[in-house]
């Protein structure tokens, strides 16, 4: 993707899409916007719509119902749209995945960073978001 080279002209703004979560995730990157952990000074902003984000937080299982509204979702992105699995489920599904109902289709949408641990803790998602900052300011 050749948008990788470009600096970042401004800072990233954040939608969180919740798969089938058991919610562990979706505390820890609430954890990031407290006053302990700031993520904004890093320029980090979440969003209430993916139409204005420049990155989507996935967490949570994608299981055969949800599978088409992330999808969605991506499609309604704009474009270039960075995708970060937040979580094991996201890339291995964890304890759920032999459950009936998980989508065995790992390329559901193109994800392009995965933060791993259940649930991540709030240091190593601001070590990936660095780590997305450093690639996408080359």
């Amino acid at each position: 993707m050749g948008w990788y080279n470009k600096r970042l002209a401004k800072s990233l703004w954040v939608f969180h899409v919740s798969g089938s979560p058991c919610n562990n995730c979706d505390i820890e990157i609430l954890d990031l916007i407290t006053p302990a952990f700031d993520v904004e000074r890093f320029g980090l902003k979440l969003v209430g719509s993916v139409r204005h984000a420049d990155v989507i937080l996935l967490t949570g299982m994608l299981n055969q119902k949800i599978a088409p509204r992330i999808q969605r979702i991506y499609r309604q992105a704009p474009k270039p749209i960075f995708v970060v699995g937040v979580g094991t489920c996201v890339s291995s599904g964890c304890v759920f995945k032999d459950s009936y109902n998980i989508s065995h289709d790992r390329d559901i949408i193109p994800i392009d960073l995965y933060i791993p641990g259940c649930p991540p803790k709030p240091e190593a998602m601001i070590a990936g978001v660095a780590k997305l900052i450093g690639v996408l300011n080359g």
